[in-house]
């Protein structure tokens, strides 16, 4: 008797834990520092949590050759978006990849992050440009789009 009591107990535990667990599913913004000290850039990514599966995706690389670089040609079109890979749930915990393809080869972008309500901590890794070392991580702050 006490062990089926203790595992009633220990199931609803779980279900009540999986029905509590938070949802990132949703856009979320945040800001990245401008080069050379330049004004912060915006960026906004589409989440959507399926269990402990994340898919979704990002705005195409910004700069000269996407969109609002100088070089960018205002009347063509933006990029698409560039789809996430590899996305996971874990509790509060996120990762995912962006892997985008360049003249240089592919370079995969590694997203971890922990929810905490409507904000989002995430820490970016780029790959190394050039073959040289890879930059530091990025780590920013995203907040839950209300529209």
């Amino acid at each position: 008797m006490t062990k089926k009591l203790l595992f009633v107990t220990t199931l609803l535990l779980v279900v009540a834990f999986v029905a509590f667990a938070a949802d990132v599913t949703g856009k979320w913004t945040y800001e990245t520092a401008g080069r050379n000290g330049g004004a912060g850039r915006p960026t906004t990514i589409t989440l959507k949590q399926d269990g402990a599966k994340l898919t979704g995706s990002i705005p195409a690389q910004m700069g000269g050759r996407g969109r609002g670089g100088a070089a960018a040609d205002p009347a063509a079109p933006p990029p698409p978006d560039q789809e996430i890979s590899n996305g996971k749930v874990d509790g509060n915990k996120i990762s995912f990849e962006v892997k985008r393809t360049t003249p240089n080869g592919d370079m995969v972008t590694k997203y971890e992050g922990t929810l905490d309500g409507d904000s989002l901590k995430l820490k970016i890794t780029r790959p190394a440009m050039g073959g040289g070392d890879p930059p530091a991580p990025v780590e920013v702050v995203a907040k839950r789009a209300t529209t």
